[in-house]
């Protein structure tokens, strides 16, 4: 009896092991990028909108097709070529499938509290840098054994250190034209890139671009179990009312996730152990009304998000097309998951997405 139960924990064991593969993840987040163009491609409205597009005909050289199938593989190839075959994606709300926010606010910090600490805050209602009070997962998830120190975050918004609380969390936080303290020649060279770059957003937004390949040589050289990378020029772009902006950053960070889900595959620390998790903050008004460059509690739609999920323990569903809803907030548990944790705070947090966790 004694020898069949050891048998029987052993097989336990293994298979636990078996089912849990993920031991990084990466988040990513697209600030209010729309789920019309994420399952749509080009919006025809906007991108024939002679004062949301000034280069019509070559936006539509590059973007445009006769059928959403071939307009958002022109978009975001990455998503459609690649996600689309080996993760899961939802939000199309032309099948009903749902992903909101549930905060009501539909604006930027509300948006990514509600991703990282689980639950919407009424009292989390401003943009304004303001100490967040609530306890995030990645404070969380480093403060947990064997992740001390393996949790960071590359923005190229400047409210971010208020947001995930870099003072009390100790998780680093680099955002904006912050000064990289780490030596060698890629980051001396980054660092002085981002000091003489045009900032064309303005002081409180780090192109997009160095964002990334700030975040790309974190992630080489000190190998992180939870990276977080925040871009911002699809919301800055929508908000000044350039669409054809607006796709050319969608495109090019589609572009730049494909480049480091790419690195993954060959890095031995990362290959076939590194989940990734694609979102948004918030949604954006309707083309038709002319309120796609705005977002907020008093523009419908603004609520309306999307989720995409790709990795060794999700099974391959390609876009979610039955009926469901999920929510901005189970974001957090869901992420706490993958590494085999339970994320728990002082305030209640929802429950994980659970069809992304099992294979």
């Amino acid at each position: 009896m004694k020898q069949i139960l050891i048998s029987l924990l052993l097989i336990i064991a293994l298979h636990t092991t078996a089912q849990q593969k993920t031991e990084n993840v990466i988040i990513i987040t697209l600030d209010g990028f729309r789920w019309q163009e994420v399952f749509g491609g080009a919006d025809s409205i906007l991108i024939n909108h002679d004062k949301f597009t000034e280069d019509k005909k070559g936006l539509q050289e590059k973007f445009w097709a006769a059928t959403v199938d071939d307009r958002r593989k022109k978009l975001l190839p990455f998503f459609w070529n690649t996600i689309a075959q080996q993760g899961q994606l939802y939000g199309n709300r032309w099948h009903n499938n749902f992903v909101n926010n549930a905060n009501p606010y539909w604006f930027s910090y509300p948006g990514y509290n509600e991703i990282f600490t689980g639950h919407p805050d009424t009292a989390v209602n401003s943009n304004d840098k303001r100490w967040n009070k609530n306890e995030n997962v990645l404070e969380f998830i480093n403060k947990q054994k064997g992740f001390e120190g393996k949790v960071a975050a590359f923005t190229s918004w400047d409210v971010f250190p208020w947001i995930l609380n870099e003072e009390r969390s100790k998780v680093y936080v680099n955002s904006a034209f912050e000064s990289l303290s780490f030596k060698s020649p890629t980051f001396d060279l980054l660092n002085e890139m981002q000091m003489t770059a045009p900032r064309f957003l303005g002081d409180g937004v780090r192109p997009d671009l160095l964002t990334f390949y700030i975040a790309k040589e974190y992630l080489k050289t000190y190998k992180p179990r939870v990276l977080y990378i925040g871009f911002d020029e699809t919301d800055d772009f929508a908000h000044g009312g350039k669409y054809d902006m607006y796709l050319h950053s969608a495109y090019m960070v589609d572009q730049l996730i494909a480049d480091l889900w790419g690195w993954l595959q060959i890095d031995p620390h990362y290959k076939n152990k590194t989940t990734i998790i694609i979102t948004t903050d918030h949604g954006r008004g309707d083309a038709k009304k002319e309120q796609w460059t705005s977002h907020g509690a008093k523009i419908p739609d603004a609520g309306q998000i999307w989720l995409a999920v790709m990795g060794p323990d999700t099974e391959v569903k390609g876009e979610v097309k039955t009926q469901g809803q999920l929510y901005q907030k189970q974001i957090a548990s869901t992420i706490a998951s993958f590494l085999g944790f339970t994320f728990k705070t002082v305030k209640a947090v929802s429950e994980p997405v659970t069809d992304v966790l099992s294979k």
